[in-house]
Parts: structure tokens; sequence; C-alpha cells
């Protein structure tokens, strides 16, 4: 079997780690990390650290590389890059692509299935969230503390087939998962709380405890949540008639001086973040839909305005 990990970040780190600890009782098993620069340079000279509440491991893939050309055909594939690199990894990685390959895309979003399937046509696509708290602590090491560290995905809605040795992989691997006959709630329930506390932590500079202490920007996140949650209504996807609420109080469980993913991104002035991920995907979203979004456009053209990319 020829499994390849797209993106050893802190999600890939993590459950391509543990998938590459099968090699020593697995002949028959092949596991390709793509990665780069000095974090790839790291794991081909020392393998993966992967510190996490299990312990710590050196995982060993088949072979690392940067270059996706240099992969076999593939049976199964984990999707790990960022929202604004998927584009140009799926035009590298549609060669690899056999009718029964099974795609699972762990990116942030609610139309990544969309966006894959606009570039590769054949395959197996599950649409699937994915939470973990995971990130790279220094080039070769990936840490992770907390999460549930679980998989949520269901079926391809244009493809039944499902090949069950998938499962008995992650059995193996320790990893866990929840296979779910409605993917695209839980998809968007994810989505109403990491879109909206993203954009008003990046755009104010605030942690979530600054966040959830200020009247102004609570609303603020909450209009972008109310907005999100309409959108979804109206594209027939059901959710939780709690999800406003239950999201927002979500944000009171993390350490006050907390930032999300995409604060640290926007901060980082050289390096691309998932803007358009989250404010342009609410905006486009609205438009097709006829909904309001009113609040995120204000987030989002502030944030356009501070940080140029």
């Amino acid at each position: 079997m020829n499994i390849a990990v797209i993106g050893i970040g802190g999600v890939g780190g993590y459950f391509g780690g543990k998938l590459s600890r099968l090699l020593k009782d697995n002949k028959n098993l092949n596991i390709y990390f793509i990665a780069r620069n000095q974090h790839l340079a790291e794991i081909k000279k020392n393998g993966l650290l992967l510190d996490s509440d299990e312990g710590e491991f050196i995982c060993r893939p088949t072979k690392a590389t940067d270059n996706i050309s240099e992969l076999p055909v593939l049976d199964f594939c984990l999707l790990c890059v960022k929202g604004y690199d998927l584009d140009k990894t799926l035009k590298a990685l549609k060669e690899k692509i056999s009718e029964k390959t099974m795609i699972l895309p762990l990116l942030n979003g609610v139309d990544i299935y969309e966006r894959i399937r606009k570039t590769i046509k054949n395959g197996v696509v599950f649409p699937s969230c994915v939470y973990v708290g995971s990130h790279i602590e220094k080039p070769g090491k990936v840490t992770q503390r907390g999460g549930t560290c679980t998989i949520h995905f269901g079926k391809d809605p244009n493809n039944d087939f499902v090949d069950p040795a998938l499962f008995d992989l992650f059995k193996k691997a320790n990893i866990k998962y929840i296979w779910l006959e409605e993917p695209y709630t839980e998809i968007w329930s994810k989505f109403v709380f990491i879109a909206s506390f993203g954009l008003v932590t990046a755009d104010s500079s605030r942690t979530f405890g600054e966040i959830m202490s200020s009247d102004e920007l609570s609303n603020s996140v909450k209009s972008i949540m109310h907005e999100i949650a309409a959108i979804a209504e109206k594209k027939g996807i059901t959710l939780p008639a709690s999800i406003e609420n239950d999201s927002y109080k979500m944000g009171g469980n993390f350490p006050f001086e907390a930032r999300t993913s995409f604060q640290r991104d926007f901060e980082n002035m050289e390096k691309p973040d998932e803007r358009d991920l989250f404010g342009g995907t609410i905006i486009r979203l609205g438009l097709e839909t006829g909904t309001a979004t009113g609040s995120t456009q204000k987030i989002y053209d502030s944030i356009l305005k501070k940080k140029n990319i």
C-alpha cells in the first residue's frame, strides 16, 4: 500500500508520524512524506521527532521529499497543506491519483471538496475535518498537546468506494476517527468557530482571553458566527440550534493568552495566511446564497489593509 502525507506540519506530522511507525512490522507498506526546507532536511537526517501526549517517537518514512513527482501512484493520500498551497499541490498531485486512490483532506474550510474536484476528477475524496492541537516546534520536530486528535470524515458525495483497509490501517496506527453519514455538519460546525475567532483575533491582535473580555470584540465574533450559520442554513447544512452559542463559549476553554493559528500566520509579515479560506469564502458564499455578510466584510477589509500579500 502506497501512502503519502502531503504537508508535514502540525497535522500531517502528527498523523503521518503515527502511520510511519507501522513500517517496522509491515513490509507491504510504503509511506512518503512531502515536506520542505530545513524541516525536510532534518527529517531526512534524523527522522521526524513526534512529541505527543502518548510519548516521544522518532518516525522514519519510506522516503521524505519535497517533490511530488517522485511519488508512485497512491492508494491513500493524507492532504495536510495550508489552504493557500492547495491549488498548486493538486496540480502536482493529480498524476499520482488512480480511480481508487482515497484522498483525506485535513484542511480548514468548508469548500475543500469542491476545490479539489476542480483539479482532480478521479479517485475518492472524503469530506473531512480534524481536531488536534499540534504544531512544528522546530525543524524536524512536531509537538502535539491537547485536542481530541480525531478525524471526522464521510463518504465522497459522488463516489461510494471505500476500502475497508483504511479503517484497519487507522486502528493499527492508533489513529482515532469517526465515520459520519453527514460529514458536512461537523465541517461547518468547526468552521463557525475557527473562522470567526480567527478573523477577529487576527484583525484585533488580541488573544482568546482578551476577545472574551471585550463586549465589542465578542460581538464581532458572534456576528460572523451568525453569518456563517445563515449561509449553512441556505445551503441545506443542518447545524445544531445552539451552534452559535456553543461555538462562542468554546473560546473560553482556551488559555487567556492563546492565539489562533490564523492570527500567528497573519502576524508574520513574510508568511502567507488563510484569510481567503476564512473571510473570502464567507463573502463568496454569502453572495452565492443571498446572505448578508457585512460583519465579515468589515473585518476582512481591515485585514487586507493591514497586511498586503
